[in-house]
This record gives C-alpha cells, structure tokens and sequence, in this order.
C-alpha cells in the first residue's frame, strides 16, 4: 500500500512541480514589466497597472483561478482550455502567473525604488545610457534587496499549487486526498505534507545560499 500511495503522489508531484515551474518562467519576466509600469511617468499606464495589481491582490487566488478556468466556458459556450489534464494544468499556470506577476511586480518595483537616487544620477554624470544604470547600477542592488521577500512568495507559491485541485486538477493534493476519498485513508495526507516540507526545505536552503552569494555592498 505504501508503495502504492508513493507512485500516486509522485505522478501529483510532477504535476505540481511543473504548476511550480512554469509560473516562475512566466510571471518573474511579467511582473518585473509590471513593476516598470507602475512607476512609469505615462500616466494613464501607471494608473491602469495600479488598479490591475489592486484588484489581483485583493482578491482570493482560488476565485481568480475558477473564473479563469470556468468563465471562457460561459461566455463564449465553449471551454477554451479542453477537458483534459493539460487543459486543466494550463489554466492553472495562466491564473497563477498573473496572480504572482501582480505581487512579484511589488517586490520589483520597492528594490527598484529603494536604489538610492544619488547613485542613477552619478550614473549620468558619468555619461552611462539608461540600460547601462539600470544593469550596472539599479540591477545589482535590486536583486540583493527583493531575495528576502521573493524568496517568501516563492515558497508560498509551492503551497499555492494546492489550489489547482479546485478544477480538479491532479496535483500532489489532490492524489493526497484520492486516498481517504476512496478507502478513508487520513495518512496519505500526513505523507504528501512529508513531500510539501521537502520542497520547502531545499527552497529555504537555496535562498539562505543566494543570500550569502549576494552579501556583496557590506
């Protein structure tokens, strides 16, 4: 039985890990666009953006990701993301990735803004162009400032990804759950918490690494 159980979670596992995976992929690169916007000087823009990460943010994950997934269907009479396991996953990765884009874009745009201004203008002074401030200059500390707190919405992500059982998607909760759903098994659950605290646990001691590679300016 044990063995059993273990294959089930490790085909959830992959599912999650893949949820996991191709949201970073997509929304790091679209929440630093995002955090560009935010602070742009083109008002309508910088507005528009501010009231899009306000309204993600204040609203709960779970309801984003069923709209997502449910409301093309509704709408349209038709279910754009299919009825099969990728259908499913797809949906997930697309409300997760505007979901942590919008709060990625936050923690972007307070290590872009916390970069003393002194230090751009020096830049100028001394004839740098733009991207050569922002990759010289902004970047540098930029990554050093937002490890802390990107590192906490990563880890968050990874416990997110529970979510996607909601559309019935089979990630490592959902075949947790299967267990006590059909032969009223609760130890699964206690087993695929085993698996979650792992993923946790490398995370941490990944980020404690890049803290220390990245205690450069001290």
């Amino acid at each position: 039985m044990l063995w059993t159980v273990t294959q089930t979670l490790l085909t959830g596992l992959a599912t999650t890990f893949q949820i996991f995976i191709f949201t970073l992929i997509f929304a790091l690169p679209l929440g630093l666009l995002l955090a560009f916007c935010t602070i742009s000087r083109f008002k309508p823009l910088r507005y528009l953006m501010q009231v899009l990460v306000w309204i993600i943010r204040g609203t709960p994950l779970m309801l984003q990701l069923i709209i997502i997934f449910y409301g093309p269907g509704l709408w349209l009479g038709k279910n754009i993301w299919g009825g099969n396991e990728a259908g499913r996953i797809t949906a997930t990765v697309v409300a997760f990735t505007i979901n942590y884009a919008c709060y990625f874009s936050v923690i972007f745009r307070g290590g872009i803004e916390g970069v003393p201004i002194g230090q751009r203008e020096a830049g100028q002074v001394l004839g740098m162009t733009k991207s050569q401030i922002f990759f010289k200059i902004t970047l540098l500390q930029m990554i050093k400032r937002i490890v802390p707190p990107m590192s906490n919405e990563i880890i968050t992500l990874v416990k997110d990804t529970a979510l996607a059982r909601t559309i019935a998607a089979q990630e490592l909760t959902f075949a947790g759950y299967s267990f006590m759903k059909s032969a009223g098994l609760t130890w699964p659950l206690f087993y695929t918490g085993i698996f979650y605290l792992t993923l946790v646990g490398l995370l941490t001691l990944l980020f404690n690494l890049i803290e220390k590679k990245l205690s450069y300016f001290r």
